[in-house]
């Protein structure tokens, strides 16, 4: 009776399959096309950093460099202070990485850990932080460190990382809140404290959590432009982000928009890397952190 069953049912299932295929195949060329126009725009920053000045300014565009220019990836290094403003942005944005996790994890871990009065108030105080745009507290910020005499150093790029991001914060406490309270039971049992449940249990079970985290706070400061301007006035303390933006400066009659995509695809490098590496872990964390 069940042959027949499956018999019967059998001619639906293939004209569902046949129904199937050609949406399969539309979304296969969507994809395909979708790719594409993604990667049209990296493809012309890699082309335009390998063409001559003449050649970046011909009118229509070609594809392809008609001479290779390699030499280009040495003028950048000649035109600007290009390993300076590396090491600048490098330095400001690992401290930054380093902080953000710190401090993050230890407040995500307060809030998903430990349950007290006036707790879930002080969350949403924390999350309607995120509300505030950045012009609002900059003014404040930049008097707060000028007294403090940090004008024209690290430290307005570096210190406030150590204090905390909201958003990192509630992607954090997410995790942590998923991960069973059997373990820290265990934990107190072996007469564990908070401080060492949350570098012995918690972290090590919270990196794919921490990738994430670290790879958004790593490409936000190493592209941050805004605030290495307001606080930065030596040039040998620029960063990349505003070291590139001076190659469009008037001090260029035309700009030099062949070595702005050298030093672009430099740029590109680290974050490239990074996600590379933590590839695995990044992809984890989306999905247990439910970041859409």
């Amino acid at each position: 009776m069940s042959t027949v069953r499956a018999l019967s049912h059998r001619p639906k299932d293939t004209r569902r399959r046949r129904k199937m295929e050609p949406i399969k195949i539309l979304s296969f060329i969507t994809l395909v096309v979708t790719t594409f126009l993604m990667l049209l725009p990296l493809f012309f920053m890699v082309s335009t950093s390998l063409k001559s000045k003449r050649e970046m300014l011909k009118f229509p565009p070609s594809f392809l460099p008609e001479s290779w220019q390699w030499s280009n990836y040495t003028e950048i290094f000649d035109t600007l202070q290009f390993g300076t403003l590396y090491k600048n942005s490098l330095i400001i944005a690992g401290f930054s990485v380093v902080g953000t996790l710190i401090s993050s994890a230890l407040v995500a871990y307060g809030f998903a850990r430990f349950r007290g009065k006036g707790n879930q108030i002080w969350f949403i105080m924390l999350l309607s932080t995120m509300m505030l745009p950045y012009p609002a507290i900059m003014i404040p910020q930049f008097v707060l460190f000028s007294k403090m005499n940090w004008i024209d150093t690290f430290f307005p790029l570096i210190v406030p990382a150590f204090f905390g991001s909201a958003y990192n914060i509630f992607l954090l406490r997410q995790f942590f809140s998923t991960l069973p309270e059997e373990l820290f039971d265990a934990g107190r049992i072996d007469g564990c404290g908070e401080i060492r449940m949350w570098a012995t249990i918690a972290l090590p079970l919270s990196k794919p959590a921490l990738a994430t985290v670290a790879i958004f706070a790593f490409i936000y400061n190493w592209n941050d432009l805004l605030t290495p301007v307001l606080y930065l006035s030596s040039s040998d303390k620029f960063t990349l982000p505003v070291g590139m933006s001076s190659l469009t400066s008037s001090r260029f009659r035309i700009p030099p928009w062949h070595l702005l995509m050298v030093a672009s695809v430099l740029a590109m490098v680290p974050i490239v890397t990074l996600f590379a590496v933590a590839q695995k872990q990044f992809v984890e964390g989306i999905v247990l952190t439910g970041i859409k």
